[in-house]
């Protein structure tokens, strides 16, 4: 008896690590992806991504919602011309996941070229067995 519940509590163990490790492979890919629909400036790509409620808190802390977000893309107000994603990190759950990432920029907002580089915080769903991206946040690294 002992070595059966020993061996189903291995099971589970190996099955929840499976599990986890195929969703980490799917958010890797799910982030990197959304970087390039970013990259190429298509709002329809972009939305995609986005649940219909996903804002994001900007560098400045100003809360930019979806139509906005995706309104600015369309109207050429905002640019990305490059795009480079370091360090992720990928914490999963059941139906939600955060995923972190050093982000570097490059690219046009209102005629003003920016480049940044920024820690970008995205909090995904899974709805339906699909990711969706709920919420996002960047921080802007300080030159000290």
């Amino acid at each position: 008896m002992k070595r059966a519940l020993a061996l189903l509590a291995l099971s589970l163990t190996l099955s929840c690590h499976n599990r986890s490790n195929h969703a980490e492979e799917e958010l890797l890919k799910l982030e990197r992806d959304f970087a390039k629909a970013v990259l190429s400036n298509d709002a329809g790509a972009i939305g995609g991504f986005l649940t219909d409620e996903w804002a994001i808190v900007d560098a400045d802390g100003g809360v930019v919602d979806k139509a906005r977000f995706l309104s600015a893309i369309k109207s050429g107000t905002l640019i990305h011309e490059e795009m480079e994603l370091d360090d992720l990190t990928v914490r999963a759950y059941p139906d939600s996941a955060v995923v972190t990432t050093i982000t570097s920029t490059k690219g046009k907002y209102a005629g003003k070229e920016f480049t940044t580089q920024e820690r970008a915080t995205d909090f995904f769903v899974k709805r339906d067995g699909r990711w969706q991206c709920a919420f996002s946040q960047l921080t802007t690294f300080k030159k000290k």
